[in-house]
């Protein structure tokens, strides 16, 4: 029952990552790929106010949301003057760059990371607390993307995605909606990482890389690109297929293929089958509309 939990546990942080990376990614239409590297900025904050500020273990995420907020802006002030294909290689280059500032402090743990974070629930039912807790911001971060993209701020990202230059004309400030939700997507990324440092009580600079990323747009993708029911069944179908192939008797070395090969065969299939992904709208992908579900 433990290991089922805690799988739903990762599902639900997983829907938090996917709904803030579709937020900016498929709503907004900005190629940015350095979600990972706010989630762990999240989580090491999270876990450094814990074990060495002396912050109350409930009140620790908000410094974690907090400092992924401040990368945000590092990133998206300079970096979202560009687009296309200029703003994908200048988010890839921030990721790499942060992971190793993190990999080289070693107050913070440095390759080997940081154990023994303090625990946000304690006793036999501490996952059980935790899926429900989780479960909520999980809800909540889908109910802040929804209103996001509703209403006439929504009709700007949409008009923003399909024509920046005329949305710009009309006398809207593009840079500011740009940092504005780039900031948003990269504040529920760090209360992410920051619930799964309180859970799982280490972190290390692997567990942000480059492969997660391309996990969250297969989250993105398989759920639907513009959908805001995509993010939860495009996690859930992302981590427990992983799941599943451990089930089978197979070699380490054949099953770590596999699951190497999982994400990137997901993608493709959706690509071709039914780009639009399980809940999104043909339009989306086109670019001509987005559509909030």
């Amino acid at each position: 029952m433990e290991y089922v939990l805690t799988i739903l546990a990762l599902i639900v942080l997983w829907t938090i990552l996917s709904a803030s990376f579709n937020l900016v990614i498929g709503f907004a239409g900005l190629l940015i790929v350095a979600q990972p590297l706010f989630y762990g900025i999240g989580a090491y904050a999270t876990a450094a106010a814990a074990m060495f500020l002396g912050v109350p273990v409930p009140l620790a995420p908000l410094l974690g949301i907090l400092a992924a907020l401040l990368a945000s802006i590092v990133l998206s002030v300079p970096c979202v003057r560009v687009s296309g294909d200029y703003l994908l290689i200048a988010s890839i280059g921030f990721l790499l760059a942060g992971l190793q500032v993190i990999r080289n402090t070693e107050s913070i743990g440095g390759a080997g990371g940081l154990a023994h974070i303090p625990a946000l629930f304690e006793g036999p039912n501490r996952t059980l607390w935790f899926l429900l807790v989780s479960g909520a911001f999980a809800a909540a971060t889908l109910w802040l993307v929804r209103w996001l993209v509703s209403g006439d701020f929504g009709r700007a990202v949409v008009a923003m995605r399909d024509d920046e230059e005329a949305l710009a004309g009309l006398g809207r400030d593009v840079l500011r909606i740009k940092v504005f939700l780039v900031a948003v997507s990269a504040g529920c990324a760090g209360l992410a990482g920051g619930l799964y440092a309180l859970h799982f009580q280490f972190v290390s600079p692997d567990q942000f890389e480059l492969l997660h990323a391309a996990m969250m747009l297969a989250c993105v993708i398989v759920g639907g690109i513009g959908s805001t029911l995509g993010p939860p069944v495009g996690a859930a179908i992302v981590i427990a297929l992983p799941q599943l192939i451990t089930m089978l008797e197979m070699p380490p070395a054949v099953m770590a293929a596999i699951q190497g090969m999982l994400f990137t065969g997901l993608v493709i299939a959706f690509l071709f089958l039914r780009p639009q992904g399980l809940f999104g709208s043909a339009a989306a992908v086109g670019g001509s509309r987005v559509e909030a579900k």
